[in-house]
């Protein structure tokens, strides 16, 4: 269940509709998501967080699709429901195939399996894995 209101653009205000209209431009889609709606309720966070995102998940060094990949990895690890959907969702639009999805969530599995390992043991760090 949702904990504040989704703040629709027509009832939004001008500093939000701004915003909103930045992510619909740059996304060229009709509306927001409900994630941008819901941090509507804090127009500064809202204006922080998209302008955050939009420098990250832009092309760099590593390629969108690889961002949007490590994006759903580490929202299975923080077990955010909407996050997994929407980036698999844009995941998917940047060209993700089943073969990869199906590989990108075996990788998943198998480190948070080796990860809970060696965290119930508490390994030490090889000297090599130092520098």
């Amino acid at each position: 269940m949702v904990t504040v209101s989704l703040i629709e653009y027509a009832d939004a205000s001008p500093e939000v509709r701004a915003v909103f209209d930045d992510i619909k431009r740059t996304r060229n889609v009709p509306d927001v998501n409900n994630f941008w709606k819901a941090l509507a309720n804090q127009p500064a966070t809202l204006k922080r967080t998209w302008d955050d995102l939009k420098q990250v998940m832009q092309p760099g060094a590593l390629d969108s699709l690889t961002k949007e990949m490590i994006y759903i990895a580490v929202s299975v690890a923080n077990n955010c429901d909407y996050c997994i959907h929407s980036h698999t969702a844009s995941a998917r639009a940047k060209g993700m195939t089943d073969a990869q999805y199906a590989e990108l969530l075996a990788v998943i599995g198998m480190a948070s399996e080796t990860n809970a390992l060696s965290t119930a043991m508490k390994v030490p760090v090889d000297e090599q894995y130092l520098k």
